[in-house]
């Protein structure tokens, strides 16, 4: 294993871990009441997941020399929002699945009504912890923070995305369709974890937040792309959820759009579009391109 292999990966397990005390110390304890929606909660958000979007916050904010303290506030927040979306996806008036990181869904787990208030209390705690701890020097820039969080998961993003999701069941999409879709429903939860993460740290110039963002762009689509990939050519134990769900239930996937390999090439593309974005901030910038390899690689 390379030295720089074993760096990312050190780095990587480092602030996952990191995550998981965060998110343990942020949720509220399991035996305060109520104790069985507080259960749920941990329930959905401990124990599973890769942490790619506190990752990207992390490694953004190292371009700006942002506090870990602060990083992991809003590394949780945006993760809280990412648990509740899959919480919300995964209940029969969704995608109706049956299985998440490995485990039974909270559903499933739990019962409907349950994993309903489940994903409305993770989403109120992430603006709670947002807005409830120091995350900036400047009021105004928390204010953008806080913003950039709601919007992401709003109807201008991620509710959005997953709305054109369920109207396109059956549909078939153009290529710039489907990427409009997935710009919302995936990407756009993505490009709020780098920009919070970079937030977190010094003021920033309006060329190096387009850069950035542009970076976000390319990585958030490229996670869409490999997971449509995953979909089509992975084994369930290997996803922790149901393979091939998309293609049983008539989704549209860069895999149905454009086909196998044509879909493993733009995942490449935008690789190393991702990679070119933030080439002009050097060294700083090891840790998103590192990213940016396992997200489409899905190693280093």
């Amino acid at each position: 294993m390379k030295i720089a292999e074993t760096d990312f990966q050190a780095w990587m397990g480092g602030v996952q871990a990191r995550m998981e005390t965060a998110l343990s110390r942020l949720l509220p304890a399991a035996h305060v009441a109520p104790v069985k929606l507080h259960a749920a909660m941990r329930y959905a958000s401990l124990e599973g997941g890769k942490r790619v979007r506190p990752l990207l916050a992390f490694a953004a904010g190292e371009l700006s020399e942002a506090p870990r303290e602060r990083l992991e506030i809003a590394g949780a927040a945006v993760e809280l929002i990412h648990a509740y979306s899959l919480v919300h996806d995964d209940m029969p008036c969704m995608d109706d699945d049956v299985l998440r990181r490995g485990k039974p869904t909270v559903h499933v787990e739990y019962d409907e009504a349950t994993a309903l208030l489940v994903g409305d209390a993770l989403q109120s705690l992430a603006f709670q912890i947002l807005s409830e701890n120091k995350l900036a020097d400047q009021p105004q820039r928390q204010l953008e923070m806080v913003r950039t969080l709601a919007v992401a998961a709003g109807s201008r993003g991620m509710a959005g995305g997953q709305q054109i999701d369920l109207d396109s069941t059956g549909s078939a999409l153009t290529p710039p369709e489907l990427e409009f879709m997935h710009i919302h429903k995936t990407g756009a939860l993505i490009r709020a974890a780098v920009l919070l993460g970079f937030l977190c740290g010094e003021k920033i110039s309006e060329s190096e937040k387009k850069q950035l963002d542009r970076y976000a762009k390319a990585v958030g689509l490229a996670f869409q792309v490999v997971d449509d990939v995953l979909d089509a050519d992975a084994s369930t134990a290997t996803l922790g959820k149901t393979a091939g769900k998309d293609s049983k239930q008539g989704k549209p996937t860069y895999v149905s759009v454009v086909g196998l390999p044509a879909a493993r090439r733009m995942a490449e593309e935008l690789r190393q579009e991702a990679r070119e974005a933030v080439r002009d901030f050097g060294g700083r910038a090891h840790r998103l391109t590192a990213l940016a390899d396992f997200i489409v690689l899905r190693k280093f």
